[in-house]
């Protein structure tokens, strides 16, 4: 029942993001270049999983991408704000299609799996 919801959330925000981004005024072909750009993240499982999981999860959740959507409020720069919601869109997308933070023992082990 937990993994549902969590799925939902995750559709919920990417939907939210996506009519925020559109207020925002800003590029949809900059949304489009930028928009899988934190799957670069998953380099780090280039030398091994420890090490992937962990970048993989420093860009992978809520927290740093909406740091970055409030600086850029914060200073007045649409810029940032549009970065910070296609990445939390990015985030959200991710999840409801049931990708999650990621256990440093192999890259399909999630913690949307544990549930």
């Amino acid at each position: 029942m937990i993994k549902p919801i969590l799925r939902a959330e995750g559709l919920v925000v990417f939907v939210v993001c996506l009519f925020w981004y559109s207020n925002l005024n800003a590029s949809w072909l900059l949304f489009i270049l930028l928009w899988l750009v934190p799957d670069i993240s998953m380099v780090g499982y280039l030398k091994d999983t420890k090490l992937g999981a962990i970048i993989y999860n420093l860009v992978h959740n809520y927290i740093l991408a909406l740091v970055v959507c409030a600086f850029g409020i914060f200073f007045g720069n649409n810029l940032i704000v549009s970065i910070g919601v296609i990445w939390v869109s990015h985030i959200g997308l991710d999840r409801f299609m049931g990708y999650g933070l990621k256990y440093p023992d192999s890259f399909k082990h999630t913690h949307i799996q544990q549930l």
